[in-house]
């Protein structure tokens, strides 16, 4: 059964369905053991590209410029699709597919997504640098996959995300998103043309504005996602390799 959960479409199962993977059996995309990397830069508000780097002790990070050869920034990111639901033992009615992002082999955070025929929406990665993506709209796409399909959804925040590299705030806000297919692209990628949807969103609340512009594809998900972010400067992110469960280590 799919129902609505606060303007996003999810499965129901019966109480007796007690499979670990209930949530996962049905993806296309996002499949157990699937694999996707992507590559990454940050664009500061003077147009200035920049990575990031993890603090030696795993505490923090800080930013890099690309051209600082004593440096090693962080350029890419990988998103796992777990087997099982491992957020459940935090989590009790944990309905989502979880997600794994690895930064590094020591680095990692994990969250879910959701995949059924209504809908897909994945929460954007949220360790080190990119907790700034919490306040931008989510990668989401809704049913029917057609120029012109227009939806709407809205999520409160808590000030654990404010970080004075963007915005700061005290007490809760309330992201309000919209979302509208608004065309058809053929992207040129490291794997290849891909003909992807392209989704137009922003999020706006108390402490401002940001954007979205995500591209999917039915067989890739979001292959490319172009971040406006709250103080103006832009997160691009660009699926750069795709390893099926098939053929997944």
């Amino acid at each position: 059964m799919i129902v609505d959960d606060d303007g996003i479409l999810v499965e129901k199962f019966d109480s007796t369905v007690d499979d670990e993977n209930r949530y996962n059996h049905n993806n296309v995309i996002y499949k157990v053991g699937n694999c996707f990397k992507y590559k990454f830069e940050h664009i500061t508000v003077d147009n200035r590209k920049k990575f990031f780097k993890i603090i030696a002790d795993n505490s923090g990070w800080e930013f890099v410029n690309e051209e600082d050869k004593n440096q090693t920034p962080i350029k890419s990111l990988t998103m796992e699709v777990a087997n099982g639901n491992p957020l459940a033992n935090y989590i009790p009615d944990n309905n989502q597919t979880v997600l794994i992002y690895k930064l590094t082999e020591d680095s990692y955070s994990t969250t879910g997504a959701i995949e059924n025929e209504g809908n897909i929406w994945i929460h954007p990665p949220r360790d080190k640098y990119f907790e700034i993506l919490e306040l931008n709209p989510f990668p989401y796409i809704k049913a029917p996959y057609e120029i012109g399909n227009k939806w709407s959804w809205n999520l409160i925040i808590g000030d654990m995300w404010a970080d004075g590299r963007w915005k700061l705030w005290q007490g809760q806000i309330e992201n309000k998103y919209e979302y509208e297919i608004t065309d058809k692209q053929t992207l040129k990628t490291d794997i290849g043309k891909i003909e992807c949807f392209v989704i137009e969103s922003n999020a706006i609340s108390r402490i401002g504005e940001t954007k979205l512009t995500a591209y999917f594809n039915v067989d890739y998900g979001f292959v490319k996602l172009d971040y406006i972010n709250i103080d103006g400067s832009k997160t691009n992110l660009e699926l750069a390799e795709h390893v099926e469960k098939k053929n997944f280590k």
